[in-house]
C-alpha cells in the first residue's frame, strides 16, 4: 500500500471527524418513512444489493409484493442489452468442463518443463516460449472472468434475487478458486451447478455440486477409492488415490445438509465415504469404461452426455455393504451414493440447518426459533422446493418487520454502494481488488464453510477504516471502474491491483475512472435509509466529503 498524501489525509482527517458526530448505531430512519416506500426499500435491501438510482420509486409504485413476485421467476425478467453484450464477450462460459482442465493441465505441465529446463540450464535462465506464455495469460484469464461473470451481473441484472442467492449458495456450497484445477473450474461450477439451482429443488443443487469437477477436486473426493485399489497403470491422477479420502462425506454432512448437530457420527462419515467411492472425473478421455453390473457380467456406461466429466469408476469403489444413518445400504454402485443424497436433501436435520441459515442471511443474525421452525417445515412439504421455502419467508412477519439490523459484508456493502452510484460500470476488475482488501475476496475463502454472514464477522475498526477508504476512493472518481483493458494485459490483473491501490490511498484518479459522485443524488437513491442525524452531518461537512460521507455511514452499511 502506498502512503497516502497530505491532501488525502487532511480529507480523511475530516471525514473521521464527520463521521464521529454520527452514532454508530443506525436511527432507524424507515420508522418514519411512508410505509410504501419504506417497504420498498426493505425488500431491495434484503432481497437485491440495494437500490439503484429509481428503484425506490419503481418498487414503491408496483408494490413489494409484486415485486418480491417478479424477483421469484427471474426467467421472466429480461437482461439489458448492454449486460448481455458483456456477458457475450466473455470467453470462458463457452468453453467446456474438459477443454478447461486440459488447458490448465498443458500450462502445469510446460510449468514444470521450463523449471526443470531453468535447473539445468547453465546460467540458469528460465526460457520462456510464446505458447507457454498465451498459455498462462489464458488461464490468468480464465479466473478473471470468473469474477466479471460474478460482478457485471450482480451490479446490472435486473434478477436481483437469483443474484443474492448465487452468492448464498456459493458460499454454502463453497469451493476455494486457489486451489489447483479449481482456478479453471469456478466460472463452470457457479454457472452450472449453483446458478441454475437457486429457486429449485435444493437435491438437484446438491446432486449438481457434489458431481461437478469443482467440488470433486476441491475437496479430493476424486481420489477416494476402496481399500486395496490398485491402478491399471500407475502414475497420473490414477496413481496419487491411495484409499479413503472423508473430506467430502464429512462436510456434505456437516456444511451442505445435516448441520455440525445433525446428529451424525464419525462412523457415518467413514461409511458415506465408502458409498461415496468410485464418485470421480475422467477430464482426458470420453471411451467407453469397463464395469460390473449387479448380476456380474461386464457391461458399460456410455460416454458422457452434454458437457460434464463426472464419471463413476466401479473399480474404486467399495463393493461391501455399508451401515450408515440407521440404514443397512447394500452393494449398487452409482446408485448408493445417489440414494445417500436422497436420504440427505429429505432428513428434517438438513430442512433445520437451511432454514437457519436463510433465516439469518435474510432476517437476522439470531432468527427466532418460529420463523426456523416454518421455513424448516416449509422445505419438508414441498421436497426442499428452495422458492417455495424463500415465499414463506418473505411472507412472514420477521422479514416484513423493516429495521435495518443487518451489517452489511463486504460484498453487499460495495455491491450496493455501486448500485447507488448509478455508475455504469464496465471493469469491475478494481470491485475484485477492492473485496479482497476488505477481507472477502471473490472465490476466495480457503475454507469449505465459506464467508459468514454476521455483524460479529464483518464489524471492527480495520474493517471500518477500509470501508470508508474504499467509499472516499468511489465518491471521488479515482476507481477506473470503466477502463478499457490494455492490450498486453488482457486480464487486467496487473492494472486491476495497481489502480485500486491507489484509488484506496488518495491519490490522483486513474484512466477510466468516473465522475465524482453527487450527495444530493445519492440521498434520492437511499431515500429513508439515511437518517435524518446522518442527512445533517452530511450537510455540514465540506461538499467534497459529502458523498463519501454518506456511503461512509454507519446507515449505509446495513440492510
Amino acid at each position: 500500500m502506498t502512503l497516502p498524501t497530505a491532501l488525502s489525509m487532511t480529507r480523511r482527517s475530516a471525514l473521521a471527524a464527520a463521521l464521529a458526530a454520527v452514532a454508530w448505531r443506525p436511527a432507524f430512519a424507515l420508522a418514519d418513512a411512508d410505509p410504501g416506500q419504506a417497504e420498498a426499500l426493505h425488500v431491495l435491501n434484503r432481497l437485491a444489493f440495494g437500490p439503484t438510482p429509481g428503484d425506490l420509486e419503481r418498487v414503491t409504485r408496483m408494490g413489494a409484493t409484486a415485486w418480491i413476485a417478479e424477483q421469484l421467476h427471474p426467467e421472466r425478467l429480461a437482461l439489458p442489452s448492454f449486460l448481455a453484450d458483456q456477458l457475450a464477450s466473455l470467453h470462458t462460459p463457452t468453453e467446456s468442463q474438459r477443454e478447461l482442465i486440459q488447458e490448465y493441465k498443458q500450462m502445469a505441465k510446460e510449468a514444470k518443463d521450463a523449471k526443470q529446463a531453468e535447473t539445468a540450464s547453465p546460467d540458469g535462465k528460465k526460457p520462456q516460449t510464446e505458447e507457454g506464455a498465451e498459455r498462462r495469460q489464458k488461464v490468468a484469464r480464465i479466473t478473471v472472468e470468473a469474477g466479471d461473470e460474478r460482478l457485471l451481473q450482480a451490479l446490472n441484472s435486473p434478477r436481483q434475487l437469483q443474484e443474492v442467492l448465487v452468492d448464498f449458495w456459493f458460499n454454502h456450497f463453497n469451493v476455494f478458486q486457489g486451489k489447483g484445477l479449481d482456478r479453471v473450474l469456478v466460472e463452470s461450477y457457479e454457472r452450472e451447478a449453483i446458478r441454475p439451482n437457486v429457486l429449485g429443488r435444493f437435491r438437484t443443487m446438491l446432486g449438481a455440486t457434489a458431481k461437478h469437477p469443482a467440488m470433486l477436486f476441491y475437496l479430493d473426493n476424486w481420489l477416494s477409492v476402496a481399500p486395496g485399489y490398485q491402478p491399471r497403470r500407475p502414475g497420473g491422477a490414477a496413481g496419487k488415490a491411495s484409499g479413503l479420502n472423508e473430506n467430502y462425506a464429512r462436510e456434505v454432512m456437516e456444511l451442505h445438509t445435516l448441520g455440525v448437530d445433525g446428529g451424525y457420527t464419525q462412523q457415518d462419515v467413514t461409511e458415506l465415504a465408502r458409498i461415496l467411492t468410485g464418485w470421480t472425473m475422467q477430464p482426458l478421455q470420453q471411451r467407453r469404461r469397463r464395469r460390473i453390473d449387479m448380476e456380474g457380467a461386464p457391461t458399460y456406461t456410455p460416454p458422457h452426455q452434454g458437457d460434464s466429466i463426472f464419471g463413476f469408476d466401479p473399480e474404486r469403489h467399495d463393493t461391501g455393504t455399508k451401515t450408515w444413518l440407521g440404514h443397512t445400504v447394500a452393494p449398487s454402485g452409482l446408485s448408493e451414493g445417489e440414494f445417500a443424497l436422497d436420504v440427505l436433501a429429505r432428513h428434517p436435520a438438513t430442512a433445520r440447518h437451511i432454514a437457519f441459515k436463510l433465516a439469518r442471511r435474510f432476517v437476522a443474525d439470531d432468527p427466532s426459533p418460529a420463523l426456523v421452525d416454518r421455513l424448516a417445515q416449509r422445505f419438508l412439504d414441498t421436497d426442499g422446493d428452495l422458492r417455495a421455502v424463500m415465499q414463506a419467508l418473505v411472507d412472514s412477519p420477521d422479514f416484513r418487520d423493516p429495521r435495518p439490523v443487518k451489517f452489511k459484508s463486504p460484498y453487499q456493502y460495495v455491491m450496493s454502494a455501486v448500485r447507488a452510484s448509478g455508475i455504469v460500470t464496465s471493469n469491475v476488475k478494481p470491485l475484485m481488488a477492492v473485496l479482497s482488501q476488505l477481507g472477502e475476496p471473490l472465490y476466495g475463502c480457503q475454507t469449505p464453510d465459506g464467508f459468514h454472514d454476521t455483524e460479529a464477522d464483518w464489524l471492527n475498526p480495520n474493517a471500518i477504516t477500509q470501508r470508508v477508504n474504499f467509499a472516499t476512493a468511489l465518491a471521488s472518481g479515482k476507481l477506473p471502474l470503466q477502463r478499457a483493458d490494455s492490450p498486453d494485459d488482457p486480464t487486467g490483473k496487473r492494472a486491476m491491483e495497481r489502480q485500486a491501490d491507489r484509488a484506496m490511498n488518495g491519490n490522483a484518479p486513474v484512466e477510466g475512472s468516473t465522475p465524482p459522485l453527487d450527495a444530493n443524488a445519492l440521498l434520492a437513491t437511499l431515500g429513508p435509509a439515511i437518517s435524518d442525524k446522518t442527512r445533517d452531518a452530511v450537510g455540514a461537512a465540506q461538499p467534497a466529503l459529502r458523498a463519501a460521507l454518506v456511503l461512509g455511514s454507519p446507515d449505509f452499511m446495513r440492510r
